[in-house]
C-alpha cells in the first residue's frame, strides 16, 4: 500500500472487506426477509453537469423502479476532485460512497490501496441475460478493471479523442480537415486569414490532451513491461516541441486555467474552428450557438505526428467500495447501470461509447453518427499503463505541459522534469 495510508485505516478497510465479502467474493448487505434488496446505495457520479448527469441520474432512478425498497442517493462529484475525495473518504473510513464512477486509470490504484471490493462471482459482472454476461465486454475495456488477477470494476463507457471542427468555418475558409500536424498549422493560418478565427483551442491545463501528440511522435509515458520511464526520451521532447510550436505559430490558443470551460465556450461560440475532445463532450457541444444545427459539428481523427496518428484509450468504470454496508444492492446497481439497455440509452442520448459488443448492433446505437466515428478510433486507441500509479502520472506531466505551453520552460526541460518526477514516484524504475 502506498501514499501514507495509516496502519489503523488499512486494518479497518481490510476488516470491512473480510466482514462484507467473506474474503472470497461472497455477498453481504441489506435484504428484506423475503430476499428482496433494500437499503441505500450512494453513487458518486463524475459526469458532466448539465448534460451527462441528467441522463445518468434518470437511469439510476430506473433502478429504484425495479428495486423499490432500495434508495439510490445520486451525488455528482466534479471529476477533478473525485479521485482524491474518494481516497480521503475511504482511508478515513467515513463518507465514501457505495459505488463510484472511476476513471479507468483510477481503478488499479484504488484496488491497490484496498478500497475496492473484488467483483468476481458477484452480480455486478454478470447479468440476467446471456448476452449481457462478462464475455460481452470489449477486451480493451475489461483490461482496466483487473488488478493482480481479480476484477475490481465493471466498464461503463469507453472513449478516445478526435478533432471537433466547425463545418461552416471550414467552408467559409475553403479548407479541408487537417490530417497531419503540419496540415493543422497550414489550415489554421488560412482560417485566420479568411475568417479572423483561431484554428485550434489546445487545452493547456489537462495532460490527457497531450497524449495524442505524444503518441503521434511514437512516444509514451512509461514502458510498464521493462519498468522504464519514457516520457523524457526523444519522442517526448519532440511532442512537447510540437504543442509549443502550435501555440507560438498562432495555430492554436491555450489557457492555463479553466481549460475545459474556456475551450468549450470558445468552440461553441465559434471563436475557434477546432478543438480536441472526446465523445463525452458531444452533448454539451450541441448546446452551443454554433451547433443548434447538429450537422454543423464535424469530427475527424487527431492530426498525425511524425510517427503516425495516436489517440489514448479512456473511459469510466463503476466500482464498489470495499467498506460498503450494502454490498448486494451495490452489486445489483452496478450491473443495472452497465447492462445492455442502460448502455444503449447512454449511447442514444449522449453519444457515449458502450463497453458491450452486443450494444453496437442495436438500431438506436448503430445509427448514431458520433458512435460510428469513435468506435474505430477506440479500436485502435493506445492503452495506458494499467498500473496503480497510472492516475498519478498526470499531475507532474500537466505541471510541465502547462509550463511549456505558456513559455515558462522549454520542451526539453519540461520533458526532463516530468521524467525525473516519474522516477521518484515509480521506485526502482529506470
Amino acid at each position: 500500500m502506498r501514499r501514507g495510508i495509516t496502519a489503523a485505516a488499512l486494518a479497518g478497510v481490510l476488516a470491512l472487506v473480510a466482514t462484507a465479502c467473506g474474503g472470497d467474493g461472497e455477498t453481504g448487505g441489506a435484504k428484506s426477509s423475503g430476499g428482496e434488496l433494500s437499503g441505500t446505495v450512494t453513487w458518486w457520479d463524475t459526469s458532466t453537469v448539465g448534460s451527462e448527469d441528467k441522463v445518468f441520474k434518470k437511469l439510476a432512478e430506473g433502478f429504484t423502479k425495479e428495486h423499490p425498497k432500495v434508495e439510490v442517493k445520486y451525488v455528482n462529484v466534479p471529476f477533478g476532485e473525485a479521485q482524491n475525495k474518494f481516497k480521503n473518504a475511504a482511508q478515513s473510513g467515513s463518507g465514501a460512497p457505495d459505488v463510484i464512477r472511476s476513471e479507468v486509470a483510477w481503478t488499479p490504484e484504488f484496488a491497490d490501496l484496498g478500497y475496492l471490493a473484488p467483483l468476481d462471482g458477484t452480480a455486478a459482472v454478470g447479468g440476467a441475460k446471456g448476452e449481457e454476461g462478462e464475455k460481452d465486454f470489449l477486451p480493451q475495456a475489461v483490461a482496466s478493471t483487473r488488478y493482480n488477477g481479480k476484477t475490481y470494476a465493471v466498464p461503463q463507457v469507453i472513449d478516445s479523442m478526435g478533432v471537433f471542427y466547425n463545418k461552416k468555418i471550414f467552408k467559409d475558409a475553403g479548407v479541408e480537415v487537417p490530417k497531419t500536424v503540419d496540415e493543422l498549422k497550414t489550415v489554421s493560418k488560412t482560417i485566420k486569414e479568411k475568417t479572423g478565427k483561431t484554428g485550434l483551442y489546445l487545452r493547456g491545463d489537462d495532460a490527457y490532451w497531450f497524449l495524442s501528440f505524444l503518441y503521434g511522435e511514437g512516444g509514451n509515458l512509461v514502458d510498464a513491461g521493462s519498468k522504464t520511464v519514457t516520457v523524457d526520451d526523444a519522442a517526448g521532447v519532440k511532442a512537447m516541441t510540437v504543442v509549443k510550436d502550435l501555440v507560438d505559430s498562432g495555430a492554436a490558443k491555450t489557457d492555463a486555467t479553466d481549460g475545459w470551460e474556456n475551450m468549450q465556450a470558445a468552440f461553441k461560440d465559434g471563436d475557434v474552428a477546432m478543438m480536441i475532445n472526446g465523445p463525452w463532450a458531444v452533448a454539451d457541444t450541441y448546446g452551443g450557438a454554433q451547433f443548434k444545427n447538429k450537422a454543423n459539428l464535424g469530427i475527424a481523427p487527431v492530426p498525425a505526428g511524425s510517427a503516425g496518428q495516436g489517440a489514448p484509450q479512456g473511459g469510466h468504470n463503476l466500482a464498489v467500495y470495499a467498506g460498503s454496508q450494502n454490498l448486494d444492492a451495490s452489486y445489483a446497481f452496478v450491473q443495472y447501470m452497465t447492462n445492455a439497455q442502460s448502455q444503449a440509452t447512454a449511447a442514444k442520448e449522449l453519444s457515449l461509447l458502450p463497453t458491450r459488443t452486443s450494444v453496437y448492433t442495436r438500431p438506436e446505437v448503430a445509427g448514431n453518427e458520433m458512435v460510428g466515428f469513435f468506435k474505430p478510433v477506440v479500436d485502435k486507441a493506445i492503452e495506458r499503463p494499467w498500473i496503480p500509479e497510472g492516475g498519478s502520472l498526470f499531475a507532474p506531466l500537466v505541471t510541465e505541459y502547462t509550463k511549456v505551453l505558456t513559455g515558462q520552460t522549454s520542451p526539453d526541460q519540461g520533458a526532463k522534469a516530468t521524467g525525473d518526477a516519474y522516477r521518484k514516484l515509480l521506485k526502482g524504475w529506470k
